[in-house]
């Protein structure tokens, strides 16, 4: 398997090389760093609802919508990322996604805590460190040149601009801004902050790359990226980062929480924090059927191109908790979906309750 530490890197390459990777088929362990900051979001959110667009123009700081789920997150040299892309029929791939990021999600651990940091993994897909978070991580399923790629992405917090991802998110006003910075500063936490000092990137990714080659087998260390995973690189970015890609997902302009429009008629817009991330769900319930569903948030759904179908699958579904657990839970079996911390029950109930 081929490994390529790059170290600082132009902020499109920190998310194109591993899609690259993915969509040739090729297995990588890829860590490396933006050189400039720029703002990520999962897959499945809503660009105009998380982020403060103006903002980041104002401030020149591109926003880019990755192929993998999760949060927005605010990313810049401070951070070190580990990217590992592998077939789906690799042998040493649990089918289990729980398992497959507790697996994975070791060696990071493992080398936290060589570092000084007492780094534990959390479920679904967190690393703490004294109640903290330490290290963000999402998985994907991306299609590769002739088989489906398993994708981890993740990363060592060196050090974190707390200021900026607070206001680069999109918030109500000010009072809640600052509780967002309160609440970022007491739950995120960096390298430095629990040791004081920051490593030096080679040496992370030295101990790092050492753990997943005792896992996975011998890694074939590169220092540059050859031009075919180049190639489609500088490809994928020019489809990526778009308007279009990055507000595909954005098909909601409903502010409200509930809008009456006539007897029988309601527009219904819920917020909902579940164990595996926050969802929101926005539907027309029209004389007790739901129409016009839709769902975004920065959770995890495999395969992630069937969360449409699933959409689609709710049109004209009667609005009653017991037989839209039912649907989803038919749609789940169907479709072997995968939803870590989110039950077909739990999601009706974001719809409908």
């Amino acid at each position: 398997m081929e490994y390529f530490f790059l170290d600082l890197v132009r902020w499109g390459r920190s998310q194109t090389l591993y899609h690259a990777a993915a969509h040739l088929g090729r297995e990588a362990l890829i860590i490396l760093r933006p050189a400039t900051p720029y703002v990520c979001l999962g897959f499945h959110q809503d660009a105009q609802q998380e982020i403060d667009l103006d903002f980041a123009r104002q401030m020149g700081i591109p926003v880019f919508r990755r192929e993998v789920g999760g949060g927005a997150v605010y990313l810049d040299s401070g951070q070190l990322f580990y990217q590992l892309i592998l077939r789906k029929d690799h042998p040493d791939l649990p089918a289990d996604k729980a398992e497959f990021y507790r697996k994975f999600l070791e060696p990071v651990v493992e080398t936290y805590r060589q570092f000084g940091v007492p780094a534990e993994f959390k479920p679904v897909n967190d690393i703490i460190a004294n109640n903290r978070k330490v290290s963000g991580n999402g998985a994907a399923e991306i299609q590769g040149s002739s088989s489906p790629m398993a994708v981890l992405v993740g990363n060592f917090i060196l050090d974190f601009n707390y200021e900026m991802m607070s206001k680069i998110l999109k918030v109500p006003d000010e009072k809640f801004r600052d509780k967002v910075y309160k609440t970022l500063s007491e739950n995120l936490s960096t390298l430095r902050r629990e040791t004081g000092s920051v490593p030096a990137t080679a040496d992370l990714a030295a101990a790092l790359s050492h753990r997943f080659e005792a896992l996975l087998g011998p890694l074939e260390r590169k220092t540059e990226v050859d031009l075919p995973l180049s190639q489609e690189a500088d490809r994928l970015l020019a489809l990526m980062d778009t308007p279009e890609w990055l507000l595909a997902n954005d098909r909601r302009g409903v502010d409200s929480a509930q809008v009456r429009i006539r007897e029988g008629v309601t527009v219904i817009q819920k917020v909902v924090k579940l164990p595996g991330g926050l969802v929101r769900a926005s539907a027309i319930s029209r004389d007790g059927h739901l129409s016009d569903v839709h769902i975004s948030g920065d959770f995890f759904f495999y395969p992630q191109s069937a969360l449409v179908d699933l959409e689609q699958a709710l049109e004209g579904a009667p609005a009653d908790p017991e037989k839209m657990t039912q649907i989803i839970q038919d749609f789940y079996q169907e479709h072997l979906i995968e939803t870590p911390g989110i039950s077909p029950q739990s999601l009706a109930g974001v719809l409908v309750s």
